[in-house]
């Protein structure tokens, strides 16, 4: 017996739970690591997306946008995080509100 298939509508509530939840990590947190780890979640329900209606049109275009959006995620992770660094070796705090101007 195959198991079924989950539905795209319910793939697509959940990707919209998931990028509801990113906005407002993005939006009420000050804490860069948070608001980096949002950003992150709101990529991933896109990614969800572009797989469930890959699925739905039985096409491997959606399923390849998604690896490439793991992988510019990937970079963005190792950018953010350097930038995260830099502002705690600078300002000794990584609040967004603590830093507001990028100069020494």
């Amino acid at each position: 017996m195959s198991p079924m298939p989950v539905p795209p509508g319910h793939v697509l509530v959940l990707s919209l739970l998931l990028f509801g939840i990113g906005i407002l990590g993005v939006l009420t947190r000050r804490n860069a690591i948070i608001i980096l780890m949002s950003i992150e979640l709101m990529m991933n329900a896109a990614n969800l997306n572009l797989i469930a209606f890959s699925r739905q049109h039985q096409h491997l275009t959606g399923q390849v946008f998604g690896v490439f959006t793991i992988a510019v995620a990937a970079g963005e992770v190792a950018v953010g995080l350097a930038i995260v660094l830099a502002l705690y070796r600078h300002f000794d705090s990584i609040k967004v509100d603590d830093v507001r101007l990028m100069k020494e």
